[in-house]
């Protein structure tokens, strides 16, 4: 059975930061559990490149742009391979491949006559690369980038016949045939889908994108909007316009993980173009919170940006995915603390699951055992990765581990005589390899 999950493809602007280490790490998650499964896994995520703010950002370094976007899409892929997460493919849209993918999107969405030219006047956020109405503003800033100046934008573009769409995707959601997790999330997105539903721009003039990004078919004067191609990452990385089969094989995407801060984008834009395209629909959008560090938003200006390259480093790779993932809400915001993340460490990691296989292995020194390895997750963990309850699942594996523990201490098993201490400690040891097999999605090194 195949199973196909992306993540989404970050800016590549700047560093990675640890927003996109909890992304990556809740897919690989995800990823894992279904290879234990046996189904045949494709994990996808890769580099957002056709931006303005990557033009801005180059440009600030005096760096070609191709160079510039090349150098950070890298350290994304170290970041991927630093934290042991198991990408299947890093599809950048700046390739060659998504270029003809999206144009050929484009082509299939003008022909079912939802392209079209108008003139528009709006005020755009370069960080969003969106335009947005009044109404949609919060003291006349983006909710995103407060802060940063709006860009008041007027000229003809090709927009999109959204409105079109709007019921209909409306439905999709509301009877869960696209499945978007958490509940509160789902209700968001219907609500925004009962309000007044307008049509989007779907290309910048040549001039305003620098003449960075994929030009629109038929007309140089043209470049797609970097979201139109961007989510269409998904199609090319898995051979969308070029290898057939292959995409018959794995699309539609069985999951989308997303952050909160995008998903008009992938339950809204995307499903839209989809259906105009006659192309099947993803399966399910799950989306995950933001952080903050230290209780505040995280700022190059107040310089609390944390590196996870670094991070891994410092503290080890098991390390971080276990806070990322015990640590973080799945699904709400969180707040990153370097304290709390060597408590976490050295008392629950170290402490409750070091000491407890120390302890059981010390006390079957020298005896051979023949237990039989477990074959799948109890029901419990495979609930719980089924409804993207990470964190729980994580908290789950800590009372059982916590409570081989307790048991170990209040049965004082060295004090036993050695006919005694054999079948007790051989009953902790196989519940700690259920336990083992268990935390293998999670923490992939220390369950081995």
């Amino acid at each position: 059975m195949k199973w196909y999950i992306t993540a989404a493809i970050p800016y590549v602007n700047a560093k990675p930061h640890v927003g996109h280490a909890l992304e990556f790490v809740q897919g690989d998650v995800l990823a894992r559990f279904h290879r234990l499964l046996g189904d045949d896994v494709v994990y996808l995520t890769g580099s957002d490149e056709n931006a303005l703010k990557n033009v801005q950002a180059a440009e600030a370094q005096g760096l070609p742009v191709e160079e510039f976007c090349a150098n950070n899409a890298k350290l994304f892929e170290e970041l991927a391979k630093k934290l042991n997460v198991q990408l299947d493919r890093f599809q950048r849209s700046s390739l060659p491949n998504h270029v003809h993918a999206s144009q050929e999107l484009w082509r299939q969405c003008f022909a079912a006559g939802d392209i079209y030219e108008h003139e528009y006047e709006g005020k755009y956020c370069v960080g969003c690369e969106a335009f947005y109405t009044d109404d949609e503003l919060v003291n006349g800033e983006c909710a995103e980038h407060p802060g940063k100046p709006l860009q008041l934008v007027k000229e003809k573009n090709f927009f999109f016949r959204l409105s079109k769409y709007a019921k209909q995707i409306h439905d999709l959601i509301q009877n869960d045939t696209i499945s978007i997790v958490p509940e509160k999330r789902k209700n968001e997105v219907l609500r925004f889908l009962e309000g007044e539903v307008n049509d989007f721009s779907v290309s910048r003039s040549r001039e305003r994108a620098r003449g960075w990004g994929i030009e629109v078919p038929n007309d140089p004067t043209q470049m797609m909007y970097v979201w139109f191609d961007a989510l269409n990452v998904y199609q090319s990385g898995i051979g969308f316009g070029a290898d057939e089969q292959k995409y018959q094989k794995y699309w539609p995407a069985d999951v989308h993980l997303i952050g909160k801060g995008i998903i008009r984008f992938h339950a809204v834009y995307w499903i839209a173009i989809l259906l105009s395209a006659g192309l099947q629909l993803p399966k399910a959008v799950y989306v995950h919170g933001y952080f903050t560090v230290d209780g505040q938003k995280m700022s190059k200006t107040l310089g609390n940006v944390i590196d996870p390259l670094t991070l891994a480093d410092e503290v080890g790779v098991d390390a971080v995915r276990y806070y990322l993932l015990r640590e973080i809400s799945t699904v709400d915001d969180g707040d990153f603390s370097m304290e709390r993340m060597h408590v976490a460490y050295k008392g629950e990691l170290a402490n409750e699951l070091g000491n407890l296989v120390s302890r059981a292995t010390t006390l079957m020194q020298g005896e051979t055992l023949h237990m039989p390895l477990p074959k799948k997750c109890t029901h419990e963990i495979t609930d719980h990765i089924n409804k993207f309850e990470l964190m729980q699942a994580m908290d789950l594996l800590w009372v059982r581990i916590n409570d081989l523990n307790k048991e170990i201490t209040e049965h004082e098993p060295w004090k036993m005589q050695r006919e005694q201490v054999v079948p007790f400690m051989s009953s902790i040891l196989e519940r700690l390899l259920q336990i083992a097999f268990d935390l293998q999605p999670f923490l992939p090194n220390t369950a081995q």
